[in-house]
């Protein structure tokens, strides 16, 4: 689909927004389409037992009515994907490989599309959505390639005997999403699963219930079986349902610390095998002789926006960072040399942040997903403030002109200085826009600082030194660790963190 030309162009079926240019005085956006799927469709409940409203984090606005499903809902969708798993499973890899290979290049035709959708879904910039679609795509392919190449080994034994064995599918998976990057993480768990051969039900946050249901759209619109990836609608309960549920084989969570454990437990029941990637607190580090620019950039890459323009040439698409990531480098340690510099210079890039209405192509910040968490993050500066963290810009409420915007989610970002390792905003995931600047003497202190978290699941470090790069990097209990940039994901590449990430 290409550029929306018309003031108000229906784009799906049910559901209209607005060109990336201007809004509606009216505000006229609105989505009445069932946001659950299964069994090839999506599906409205006549008898669901909660309904609850969702906004538009940008307007601040009604987007739709979410529908949250029960143990019979529940129950039909797990069937569903038995269903489709029984076909599926029994499909060779290059089968399967074709229909992924289908759904990305249908993806890569909406891109403009899902990723407008996205933006109405969650308040980050269209700029940004469109990595994030891009990623998703680059996702599937990725996996649809691995799908050709499973295979068991040959052992010979003696005696002219052998025995080999066999990869198979485990079956019915599920995957629960978070609200920072709902169409990607439901593509990033549905990829591995549906190439290896099993099939999927999906539960997005309540807060982002809309975009995921276009990816099971494009799944089936790609030729694959009915129930192939299916989406259930509701918070806690509803993931418990799954968690529990008997004919569920492995669940794959990504979200907070304490949601993470409790889906373990419930896991551990039925002994099924989990995947958690959860919160972090990481360090970023950067030495005195470092090139500054570029660490400036790096810094705001880890904790503001997509657009810090590291020197990453070799990365496509360009590296995707929400101002919510829970890889973000929030803990920026420098060193005490250069402190005033850069300082000077953050907080001046900081200030030239662009922040209004995500369908924007020149805003670099959208609005923060919801009401409740815009006071959260507002809250922790607050507690820095009396703390004794000194505000150097940001952290206020933000009005944009556009009167469509006024009730939006938005923030200034913020840049606190004078923070201790022993405060809030330093040892607690914020979520949000805010940079926490801690200053270092040496080496071997930065270390023993940046590790002292129950949270590893990425670092950063900038310096023009590369033996001391690659000797702090082996020392930094963390997943993910980058070396004069930051937040670089290709798919090909794991992520994963230490600790309770």
């Amino acid at each position: 689909m290409g550029p929306l030309t018309s003031l108000v162009t229906p784009c799906l079926r049910g559901m209209c927004f607005l060109p990336p240019t201007r809004r509606a005085s009216s505000g006229t956006m609105q989505i009445k389409d069932p946001l659950n799927f299964w069994c090839g469709s999506r599906v409205s409940l006549s008898d669901a037992k909660k309904v609850e409203p969702v906004y538009e984090p940008a307007t601040g606005r009604v987007l739709c009515q979410l529908q949250h499903c029960g143990a019979a809902h529940v129950d039909e969708a797990v069937r569903s994907a038995c269903s489709a798993f029984a076909a599926w499973s029994k499909m060779a890899g290059m089968e399967r490989a074709r229909i992924m290979l289908e759904a990305a290049r249908l993806i890569e035709k909406r891109r403009e599309e899902i990723a407008e959708v996205e933006v109405i879904n969650n308040g980050k910039s269209i700029t940004e959505a469109r990595l994030d679609v891009d990623s998703a795509r680059l996702c599937i392919e990725y996996f649809a390639g691995l799908a050709t190449t499973l295979a068991g080994q040959h052992v010979q034994l003696s005696g002219g005997s052998f025995a080999y064995t066999r990869r198979e599918p485990l079956g019915v998976c599920v995957g629960i999403g978070a609200w920072n990057y709902p169409f990607q993480i439901a593509a990033w768990k549905s990829a591995p699963a549906i190439a290896c051969g099993n099939s999927m039900v999906f539960k997005p946050s309540p807060v982002t219930p809309v975009s995921a249901v276009l990816l099971a759209e494009t799944y089936r619109q790609a030729g694959a079986p009915e129930g192939l990836l299916n989406l259930v609608q509701g918070a806690e309960e509803t993931g418990t349902l799954l968690c529990h549920h008997p004919s569920v084989a492995k669940v794959s969570f990504t979200g907070s610390v304490p949601t993470g454990k409790k889906i373990m437990e419930m896991a551990a029941r039925g002994v099924k095998p989990v995947t958690l990637e959860l919160g972090g607190k990481s360090p970023l580090i950067i030495f005195e002789d470092c090139d500054l620019e570029n660490a400036v950039r790096g810094a705001l890459m880890a904790n503001f926006l997509s657009q810090g323009q590291l020197r990453v040439p070799w990365c496509h698409p360009p590296p995707p960072n929400h101002l919510q990531v829970c890889s973000n480098g929030t803990r920026v340690f420098v060193h005490r040399p250069i402190l005033p510099q850069f300082l000077k210079k953050v907080v001046r890039r900081t200030r030239d942040i662009r922040i209004g209405d995500p369908l924007l192509d020149d805003t670099r910040m959208g609005a923060l997903v919801s009401r409740p968490h815009l006071d959260k993050v507002l809250g922790y500066v607050e507690q820095a403030k009396k703390e004794g963290a000194r505000v150097l810009c940001g952290g206020e409420l933000f009005t944009p002109a556009d009167s469509i915007l006024k009730h939006g989610y938005y923030m200034t970002p913020c840049v606190l200085d004078n923070c201790k390792d022993d405060m809030t905003c330093v040892r607690e995931e914020i979520f949000g826009p805010v940079m926490s600047v801690l200053t270092f003497d040496t080496e071997e202190e930065v270390l023993q600082r940046s590790n002292d978290t129950t949270f590893g699941l990425a670092a950063g470090v900038f310096t023009k030194d590369i033996q001391r790069a690659h000797r702090v990097i082996e020392n930094l209990q963390a997943g993910s660790c980058f070396i004069n940039n930051y937040n670089i994901t290709p798919v090909e590449v794991p992520f994963g963190g230490y600790k309770a990430s």
